[in-house]
C-alpha cells in the first residue's frame, strides 16, 4: 500500500527556493538591462535592439520546449537535480558571452544574436528542470506557495544586487567604455550562480514518484496539456500579466532618462522597485490564504490597473513623486508572480487525474515557452511603439515623443492586467480544489497498488 511521502522541512523548502537567486542574476540582468544594453552600451538602433530580442525569446520559447520534452523523457526515478550539477558552469559562460562587446559594429546585431541565443539555450536546459523540481519538492498547495513565494524573495534579493551591483561590481573590474562595465559584471555574476546551482543540484532532495514503462510521446505530451484546462488557462493569464510587466520594466530607465532627465535614479527606482516586493510577499502569501489563488490574482491585477490610471492622472513629474507608483506597480506585480508558480504545479496534478498522463517538464517548457513569447512580443511592441513616436538613443527627445513614451507605457499593461484578470476567470482550480485531486489520485494510486 502506498503511503503518503512526508512534508519537506522549511529549511529544505528554503534551499530549494535559493536557487531562484541564482538564476534572476542572470534573468533580471536580461530583463532589466540587456534591451538597454544593446541601444545605449553598443549603439544598436531601438528596432534592431527590439528585433534580437524578440528573435531570442521566440528561440528560447522553442529550447524551452525541447528541455521539457528532454526532462519528462529522462526517466521519471532518476529525477532533475543533475541538470542543475551538469549544466551551470555553461550556463554561466554563456551568460558573460552574451554581454562581451562586439569589436565592430557592421556584424554587431548578428554577434549579440548568437549570444543571446546560446545564452537562452543553456538556460532552458538548467531552469526547465529546476522548475520541474518544484512539483516534487512537496505536492502541498501551501508548501508550494511558500515556495513560490520564497522564491520571489531570493529573486527580488538578485533585482537588487543587479540595479544596485551591476555598475558598481563592473566598474570594480573595468574602467573606461560601459560595454566592458557590462561585461566584467557578466563575468562575476555567471560565477556566483554557477557555484550556488551547483550547490543546490547536490543537496536538494526529491519526492519519489512512479516510473513509468516508456516515455510518453511528443503527441501524448501535446494531447495532455491540450486537455488540461487549468494549464491552458493559467497560462493565458499568465501571458497578459508578462506582457504588462514586461512593458513595464522596460520603460523604467526610459522613463527616468529622458521624461524625469535622472538616469541615475532610474537604476534607484529599480532597486525600490525590487524592496517593494520583498515587502509585498508575506502580504500577498497572507492574501492568498483567505483569498485563495484566484481570488488573489483578481485582487493584483485590480491594484495594478488601478495604479497605472491613477499615474496616468496624477502625472508626476519628478522622481520622488514617480518612485512611489513604480513601487506600487511592483508590489502588484510580485503577487501575480507568486500566485502563477504556486498554482502552475498544481495544474500537473489536474492534467494527471483528467488525462491520466502525468507530464512535469512538458509542463513547465511549455510554459516557459508560453512566457518567453510573451516577453518578446511585448518587447518588440514597446520597440515598435518607441520607434513610432520618434524615439532616438541618447539624444533629448520632442515634446511629442515624450508624451508618447509616457502613454506608451501606461495603456499597454492597463490593457494586459485587465486581460489577464480576465482569462483567469475561466481557471478551473477554485479554492481547494487543488488538495482534493491530490486525494483522489492517492486513492487511485492506492487502489492500484493493493
Amino acid at each position: 500500500m502506498l503511503t503518503e511521502p512526508e512534508r519537506p522541512t522549511r529549511t529544505r523548502l528554503l534551499l530549494f527556493a535559493s536557487g531562484d537567486f541564482a538564476f534572476n542574476l542572470y534573468w533580471q540582468s536580461v530583463m532589466l538591462f540587456l534591451l538597454f544594453y544593446y541601444t545605449d552600451a553598443i549603439r544598436l538602433p531601438v528596432e534592431t535592439a527590439a528585433l534580437t530580442y524578440l528573435i531570442a525569446s521566440i528561440w528560447d520559447g522553442i529550447v524551452n520546449l525541447i528541455a521539457g520534452m528532454v526532462v519528462d523523457a529522462g526517466g521519471a526515478r532518476r529525477g532533475h537535480s543533475r541538470w542543475l550539477v551538469l549544466g551551470a558552469a555553461p550556463l554561466g559562460l554563456s551568460f558573460a558571452v552574451m554581454y562581451l562587446p562586439p569589436p565592430d559594429i557592421w556584424w554587431a546585431a548578428g554577434a549579440v544574436l548568437a549570444g543571446h541565443i546560446l545564452f537562452r539555450t543553456a538556460y532552458a536546459f538548467v531552469n526547465v528542470p529546476y522548475l520541474a523540481m518544484s512539483a516534487r519538492i512537496s505536492q502541498d498547495s501551501g508548501d508550494r506557495a511558500l515556495v513560490a513565494g520564497m522564491r520571489v524573495l531570493f529573486g527580488t534579493a538578485a533585482l537588487f544586487v543587479v540595479t544596485q551591483g551591476l555598475m558598481r561590481i563592473g566598474g570594480g573590474f573595468a574602467a573606461g567604455d560601459v560595454a566592458n562595465v557590462y561585461f566584467a559584471a557578466a563575468i562575476a555574476f555567471g560565477i556566483v550562480g554557477t557555484i550556488l546551482l551547483v550547490m543546490v543540484g547536490i543537496t536538494v532532495r526529491e519526492l519519489p514518484v512512479a516510473d513509468r514503462a516508456r516515455p510518453p510521446s511528443l503527441v501524448a505530451c501535446v494531447a495532455s496539456l491540450a486537455g488540461n484546462r487549468a494549464f491552458l488557462t493559467l497560462s493565458a493569464a499568465m501571458m497578459a500579466m508578462v506582457a504588462a510587466s514586461t512593458v513595464l520594466n522596460k520603460s523604467v530607465l526610459y522613463y527616468y532618462k529622458y521624461l524625469l532627465n535622472d538616469e541615475a535614479s532610474g537604476r534607484d527606482a529599480l532597486g525600490m522597485m525590487g524592496l517593494a516586493g520583498v515587502v509585498a510577499v508575506p502580504i500577498w502569501i497572507l492574501a492568498r490564504r483567505r483569498l485563495g489563488n484566484r481570488g488573489t490574482w483578481f485582487l493584483a491585477t485590480t491594484a495594478g490597473v488601478a495604479i497605472l490610471a491613477t499615474f496616468a492622472i496624477a502625472r508626476p513629474g519628478d522622481t520622488m513623486t514617480t518612485h512611489p507608483f513604480m513601487m506600487g506597480l511592483q508590489m502588484a506585480m510580485t503577487g501575480l508572480n507568486i500566485i502563477f508558480w504556486a498554482m502552475l504545479p498544481n495544474t500537473i496534478e489536474y492534467g494527471e487525474r483528467t488525462t491520466g498522463l502525468r507530464v512535469e517538464g512538458t509542463v513547465f517548457g511549455v510554459a516557459a515557452l508560453l512566457q518567453r513569447v510573451a516577453i518578446g512580443a511585448a518587447t518588440g511592441l514597446l520597440g515598435v511603439a518607441l520607434g513610432s513616436v520618434g524615439y532616438v538613443a541618447n539624444v533629448p527627445q520632442g515634446p511629442a515623443t515624450l508624451e508618447g513614451i509616457r502613454w506608451s507605457i501606461i495603456l499597454l499593461p492597463i490593457g494586459f492586467f485587465a486581460l489577464s484578470g480576465v482569462l483567469m476567470w475561466f481557471n478551473p482550480l477554485t479554492r481547494n480544489a487543488h488538495a482534493a485531486i491530490v486525494a483522489e489520485l492517492t486513492q487511485r494510486r492506492e487502489s492500484h497498488a493493493d
